[in-house]
């Protein structure tokens, strides 16, 4: 595993114009209240897992039942569409998508009348396609990595004049993607609640980085800069690693990986902004760590996939030099995101 501890905030250049995640969730959970889909989703205290990384507790935020989609992502791009209100009916909205994000718009689009079509590469899942095509999009498949299928997107969206509802920010779109984060506070403002007093440290993974930073914007707001917060990320797409390390957003090379919702090379800037504020340090994990703890995770009565167990993965793979880096000891009491269900 490789971890880079960085000194907060970390100056990361060409982020001027672009806007910080948001930590007030009272507008999302709001309009949640009023959605007879959504309910709370547990945090469970993992001993097995805490008895494995040798630290105090282990309590993980189980998203796996969010909404009926089996995922965090059902309070990003929905709630999106759901701000729309009537405006949103007959209107098409596009995007790309490596994991659950598109199932979040297709599922928005179908509740309040909309269509979607649906980008994602060539080396996406079939089982995945399937899940979108039975909420109802069409799915397009081009280019062999995320990067591809989301240009792909945005330049279909140019043409059609759809609305393009991406969860990655760039230069100029920024709006859509601040409105998915906001979204995802849903699920801190929960923890906040759930959780008997604040973790020692929280574990977040990430692909572009929404969910990574709006959790640590929502942690360092509400409980300030007692916990420490670990990035991860997989090895082979250290988007936001990569980043912080050069001080600009870069994309990164590698080939696919197996953590298929993390495999993201380029990062969301609002996202990276945050981070690079409220995250201690970025570790990444190897295809066969993040296997590995998928497994334990599995036996543990967690079943996930190597991308929703990835920061219980990050956790059970730190030898000595590790906790040492990242302040763990045997009190440490560790907050983990079980961010989605096992595929099929």
């Amino acid at each position: 595993m490789d971890i880079l501890s960085v000194a907060r905030p970390v100056a990361v250049s060409g982020l001027n114009d672009i806007p910080f995640p948001v930590a007030d969730a009272d507008r999302v959970e709001a309009l949640l209240a009023r959605c007879p889909v959504a309910a709370e989703t547990p945090l469970l205290e993992a001993e097995a897992i805490a008895v494995e990384a040798g630290v105090a507790q282990v309590w993980v935020k189980d998203e796996r039942g969010r909404m009926g989609l089996g995922s965090f992502k059902a309070l990003g791009a929905a709630y999106v569409i759901a701000s729309h209100g009537a405006a949103a009916r007959g209107r098409t909205y596009v995007t790309a998508s490596a994991g659950n994000h598109g199932l979040s718009v297709a599922a928005g689009a179908a509740a309040f009348g909309a269509r979607s079509v649906i980008y994602i590469a060539e080396t996406v899942p079939e089982p995945f396609a399937y899940r979108l095509k039975e909420q109802g999009a069409e799915v397009r498949r081009v280019g062999a990595v995320y990067e591809q299928a989301m240009q792909a997107a945005e330049d279909e969206a140019r043409a059609q004049g759809w609305h393009l509802l991406s969860d990655t920010a760039w230069p100029g779109y920024t709006k859509d993607p601040l409105t998915v984060m906001e979204g995802y506070l849903a699920l801190m403002a929960e923890v906040v609640r759930q959780m008997p007093q604040a973790p020692s440290h929280v574990f977040l993974q990430a692909g572009v980085g929404g969910l990574a930073g709006a959790c640590a914007a929502f942690a360092r707001a509400h409980w300030g800069n007692g916990p420490r917060i670990v990035v991860v990320e997989p090895a082979v797409a250290p988007a936001l690693h990569g980043s912080v390390a050069a001080g600009r957003a870069i994309t990164t090379q590698g080939p696919a990986s197996n953590m298929g919702r993390l495999d993201c090379k380029t990062p969301s800037l609002i996202a990276l902004k945050g981070l690079a504020r409220d995250a201690d340090a970025y570790a990444l994990i190897t295809e066969e760590e993040a296997q590995v703890g998928a497994g334990t995770a599995m036996v543990a009565g967690l079943a996930s996939t190597p991308s929703g167990a990835a920061g219980i993965a990050a956790l059970l793979a730190l030898g000595e030099d590790g906790k040492r880096a990242l302040g763990i000891t045997p009190e440490a009491t560790v907050l983990c995101i079980l961010s989605e269900g096992p595929e099929g």
